[in-house]
């Protein structure tokens, strides 16, 4: 298989380091330099974050919070707060996007920059580190960056960076800097991909490299070989998508006969956010902004907006959208219609309220939307949000 050549660009990728336990510390100075776990404190709960210093215990982030505890049972346990790194997460991207040329969110804690053609006019190297210091400067966060030819090449060079590093991957130090890593460098790389690719006899990048990129897609799909195979090889021409607040999923209804039914009403508002939170994690997004639209008979528009931390979970997103409602819905009119809205969204489903949810509800969620994948969105569905109207 020949190829393709490198494309002429220049990547960077930023990645808040231990992003949740840096947001404690920043509130709490005297939790710095000890060992943290972020996350509920029952023994069913999962680890949403975790400090470096925990992690020398094996320790790791989604791991049950029990096995953390009697791994590091000299940790400090919080619960977490969402809206404060929801808040601080936004502070960051105001400083990228009052600097960057072109920028993606990722997720709540990571961002890409595509700086090419800024070497005509300055170092993207010493570009991307005075960003970096800039960043820390008007945050107090410490942060990582690896800047390389794209998307793949500078999400690993952050990795190999961490704990608040920076690191330069040129284009002729590609292939010699991802050879002797692990391939659970390379992102898209699971477990079961892992274990695959291991009992194949495959350790390293280099040794991935080495395969006939026909053996990796049987053993791994034909669109998913296909990518690890040329992430093995360097090879990424995925694009910084330009981040915007604009981005939305939403759903409304306009209903045969004008109503009053309450009951009615909140029925049909659970199963819309229901809908459109299953569609938010099939993108693997998260939203952080809901909006509730109402329309009454004489087609008076009325809309309620609530910013909120970063989320894709059903159970949230309900309740705010009931919250919402209940403040718009004052001047009991008939309503010709309603609608809803989750909108500022980012990368990231798999941050997405860990130290509020036990590992069982997690799990079901999990297993709720493989049914929905296999057999539509109406496969599964609350009975709160079984009623509507008629």
């Amino acid at each position: 298989m020949n190829l393709p050549l490198a494309a002429d660009r220049t990547v960077a990728h930023l990645d808040l380091d231990s992003f949740f336990v840096s947001v404690e510390r920043l509130m709490n100075s005297s939790l710095v330099g000890k060992p943290i776990l972020i996350g509920g404190n029952s023994d069913r709960a999962v680890v949403a974050s975790c400090s470096y210093e925990t992690r020398k215990f094996g320790v790791h982030s989604a791991m049950p919070m029990k096995l953390a505890r009697q791994l590091c049972p000299e940790a400090i346990i919080i619960r977490g707060d969402m809206e404060a790194y929801s808040r601080e997460s936004k502070k960051v991207t105001e400083v990228i996007a009052a600097s960057a040329p072109l920028y993606e969110k990722a997720s709540i804690d990571e961002h890409y920059l595509d700086l090419t053609g800024m070497d005509r006019f300055f170092g993207c190297w010493q570009w991307s580190q005075e960003l970096r210091q800039k960043i820390m400067k008007e945050t107090g966060l410490p942060i990582s960056f690896g800047l390389s030819v794209n998307k793949t090449v500078s999400k690993i060079a952050t990795g190999q960076a961490k704990p608040n590093g920076q690191l330069q991957v040129v284009q002729d130090q590609v292939q010699p800097f991802l050879s002797p890593l692990s391939i659970r460098k390379i992102p898209g790389v699971g477990q079961k991909s892992y274990q695959l690719l291991r009992n194949m006899g495959v350790p390293t990048i280099e040794v991935l490299r080495m395969i006939p990129v026909e053996l990796v897609q049987k053993v791994l799909g034909k669109e998913g070989g296909l990518s690890i195979w040329q992430k093995a090889n360097g090879i990424d021409t995925t694009p910084v998508v330009p981040y915007t607040e604009q981005k939305s999923i939403s759903t409304e209804q306009t209903f045969a006969t004008d109503t009053t039914d309450i009951a009615g009403l909140t029925s049909l508002l659970v199963a819309m956010t229901e809908e459109i939170a299953f569609e938010l994690r099939k993108q693997g997004k998260l939203a952080g902004c809901i909006t509730i639209k109402i329309r009454y008979a004489n087609f008076d528009t009325h809309t309620q907006q609530l910013s909120i931390p970063y989320t894709a979970s059903d159970h949230t997103l309900i309740s705010r959208a009931k919250e919402l409602f209940q403040k718009l819905y004052q001047r009991r009119m008939l309503i010709r219609l309603i609608g809803v809205r989750l909108s500022n969204l980012v990368q990231g489903f798999q941050q997405i309220h860990l130290f509020e949810d036990t590992a069982e509800l997690t799990n079901l969620y999990q297993a709720m939307d493989k049914i929905r994948f296999r057999y539509g969105v109406e496969a599964v569905k609350r009975a709160v949000g079984l009623g509507g109207i008629s």
